[in-house]
């Protein structure tokens, strides 16, 4: 692994942009080196502000961009639960990605079944791979220290071969969910937690400096051989008391 960099910015105003610049950044390396840049998507907050971010770079191009969900929601697409359905509103159909570069699940199957069928797209997608190797897989926090749809003292924590994993009994609704598992995740090139508010402090300390740390599952994501950022704002790092970044604004990562 790279190494950790936790990065805290004063609020989500300013994390807003440095997040928008590592996308791009690392979107420019991969299309350089492998012709394509393929990146895994979360919902919750991070929605609103990726969508808002990177639409406001004027020379933002997705023609070669390939996204993927880290988790979705079994629901249709047109239910405000569907995360497919929220980028699609808020940023897919204002850029030039195309309809082919966008995985999307297939809500109409029973969830065993629309995690197999994500699973078959995916092995497309990523032929040459045991696991997909994302270039880039943005992920957000719960305040139980969940991440994707791998929530803590879950069986699923443990599962190692599946690369989509179905969740029927998620402990936040809707129930039913389709998850990449671990193995995916600490198989990226790099990966970027985004996590904000003041809600978020107290699992915060505990994922990034508790002794219990591992009992939460953001604390499992430890890419092998890749990049993780924990990008944070003051009120979410409060009680932090490892020594973090704080980048001059403006700073690029």
């Amino acid at each position: 692994m790279a190494g950790r960099r936790v990065v805290v910015f004063p609020s989500s105003a300013e994390l807003g942009p440095a997040l928008a610049h590592l996308v791009t950044s690392r979107a420019e390396k991969a299309i350089a080196s492998r012709g394509r840049f393929t990146v895994g998507l979360s919902g919750g907050s991070l929605v609103s502000m990726l969508s808002k971010e990177l639409l406001a770079m004027s020379d933002l191009d997705c023609s070669k961009w390939v996204a993927g969900f880290c988790d979705e929601r079994v629901v249709s697409f047109d239910d405000p639960d569907s995360t497919y359905g929220l980028y699609k509103n808020q940023f897919f159909s204002k850029v030039n990605i195309p309809d082919s570069g966008i995985l999307v699940i297939d809500p109409s199957l029973p969830v065993n079944d629309c995690a197999e069928d994500y699973t078959c797209k995916l092995k497309k997608t990523f032929p040459d791979d045991e696991f997909p190797v994302f270039d880039l897989l943005l992920l957000g926090m719960g305040p139980d220290g969940h991440t994707c749809s791998l929530f803590p003292d879950h069986p699923l924590l443990e599962e190692t071969k599946k690369i989509v994993a179905p969740i029927s009994d998620s402990p936040k609704p809707p129930p039913q969910r389709v998850t990449m598992t671990f193995p995916v995740v600490n198989s990226a090139r790099c990966v970027a937690f985004v996590s904000t508010g003041g809600s978020k402090a107290t699992v915060l300390k505990e994922v990034l400096e508790g002794r219990e740390g591992p009992a939460f599952p953001a604390a499992r994501v430890v890419p092998t051989n890749g990049e993780l950022f924990w990008l944070v704002d003051d009120p979410a790092a409060a009680s932090l008391t490892i020594q973090v970044e704080r980048p001059s604004s403006g700073a690029k990562l």
